[in-house]
């Protein structure tokens, strides 16, 4: 198995263009954990152990894990379900009112589209609770989360 330690820089840097890319997934919730143990897409094992700086900064979409002559190992941030909420321009008051409940489950909270739009992953139970408020609209589809957009990156299984 090989070890990843550290990240090396970004596909998108210029250092790494025309080079042979292995992605290994990694999911959104797992982004600010220092130690993973995962398969690449073409079947290497790797291990990957991060130091500290990862728990604040996250493992973001390109990140390059490993590199080795032409080849190289970068992560892929999956797509997943997120429920995104607009803000209805009459009720301007509402945005505080939804990122304090979002916060209050520690869920993360990324920003939308634009100024009147915010991004949470899906839970059935978030949904139900944004679905009961009032000068807001709710829509659910599957998304790549920007770890650059958020705002709270909460990741927790803590719930009242």
């Amino acid at each position: 198995m090989m070890l990843c330690q550290q990240i090396l820089g970004n596909i998108g840097d210029s250092g790494f263009k025309g080079r042979k890319i292995d992605y290994v997934d990694i999911e959104w919730y797992e982004a600010f954990k220092r130690i993973h143990r995962k398969t690449t897409r073409d079947g290497t094992e790797i291990g990957i152990r991060l130091d500290d700086r990862i728990l604040t900064r996250g493992i973001r979409q390109g990140d390059v894990l490993w590199e080795e002559g032409e080849n190289v190992i970068a992560v892929n941030i999956p797509d997943c379900d997120v429920i995104e909420i607009w803000i209805m321009r009459n009720h301007p008051g509402m945005t505080a009112k939804v990122c304090y409940e979002i916060g209050n489950r520690h869920a993360s909270l990324f920003y939308g589209r634009d100024r009147n739009s915010f991004i949470t992953p899906y839970s059935e139970s978030m949904l139900r609770m944004l679905n009961q408020m009032h000068g807001i609209s709710v829509t659910v589809r599957r998304a790549k989360l920007d770890f650059d957009r958020r705002i709270s990156a909460g990741v927790s299984a803590h719930v009242h």
